[in-house]
């Protein structure tokens, strides 16, 4: 970890948050896991989903 997630988890400790933006946080990541969990279902239509990376090219042997 990071001392300044150190630093800030110290400071949350000492003054936590509202309850609004602990929900908040909350329902964002709750969000984020829904919505993946569908993807990795299959459920998501294509336009949701993710475009799939191009291939690199191939390096050319040379003779």
């Amino acid at each position: 970890m990071n001392l300044r997630h150190l630093l800030r988890m110290s400071r949350w400790a000492r003054n936590p948050p509202p309850v609004r933006r602990v929900v908040l946080v909350l329902a964002v990541v709750a969000a984020c896991l829904g919505l993946a969990g569908l993807e990795w279902a299959g459920v998501l239509p294509h336009g949701l989903g993710l475009d799939p990376r191009p291939k690199p090219p191939k390096a050319q042997v040379l003779p």
